[in-house]
């Protein structure tokens, strides 16, 4: 599936973040399903993997999750109580849990958010609208969430991705409901959000490992990734 994967981000996003980085990556052709072999066996292994790479005790202290909690308080969110991502996934495993069963797709990139602590949206590709923004909510704006049951009034300071027509992601830890992933979608959008502090390469490499990841799982072709960074004003 050809789309144009155009970002753009807002004057005061700029000035607030001078190096903020996203990344895109689009899989068609997949087919979704709640669990099977492939997913189970992906999910074993990469358990192991992360079992005993880290511990829950130092898990603060990894310079990853220091990025993503840095940039939380920076927001005005409290990265105790609404932890990034991939560390929440993270924690759930090293304190002996497996993760929630959604889809092979959800699933699979989930665990490369975990993987990598890098905070990962997926979308369902035919439900967004190009061009893309990252830029702060307006105020009293409406944000119907996953698994909200009632929408969020955003003020100012909530740091949003969004295409032509709604916001699609509280940025970085929330997606919308309306385009989110089903067992009827067949094309993908992974986003992989970046901190101040992480690099493009790290970025980039989540939403490789995501999309290898869903083929693994769901199948498909694996198609366009594009990074996208701040630049400074002059």
């Amino acid at each position: 599936m050809t789309l144009s994967l155009e970002l753009s981000w807002s004057q005061e996003v700029v000035r607030k973040f001078s190096r903020l980085a996203v990344c895109f990556g689009i899989i068609d052709n997949v087919k979704i399903g709640i669990e099977n072999d492939e997913s189970k066996t992906l999910k074993q292994i990469v358990y192991e993997e992360v079992r005993k790479k880290h511990n829950v005790e130092n898990l603060k202290d990894n310079p990853v999750v220091r990025a993503y909690r840095d940039m939380y308080w920076r927001l005005g969110i409290d990265p105790t109580k609404t932890r990034p991502s991939g560390e929440a996934l993270l924690r759930r495993v090293l304190n002996g849990n497996d993760l929630p069963n959604i889809s092979t797709a959800v699933d699979a990139y989930n665990l490369a958010s975990m993987k990598t602590l890098t905070p990962i949206s997926g979308f369902d590709l035919d439900r967004l609208t190009p061009p893309f923004q990252i830029r702060f909510a307006a105020r009293d704006e409406i944000f119907v969430g996953l698994g909200l049951t009632k929408p969020l009034t955003l003020t100012p300071n909530t740091l949003v991705l969004a295409d032509a027509r709604q916001i699609v992601c509280i940025y970085p830890y929330r997606d919308a409901d309306n385009t989110k992933i089903s067992v009827s979608s067949r094309n993908i959008m992974i986003v992989g959000y970046g901190a101040p502090e992480t690099t493009l390469a790290s970025l980039r490499e989540a939403v490789e490992m995501a999309l290898s990841f869903i083929k693994q799982a769901s199948g498909g072709q694996i198609g366009q990734i594009d990074t996208f960074q701040t630049v400074p004003e002059a």
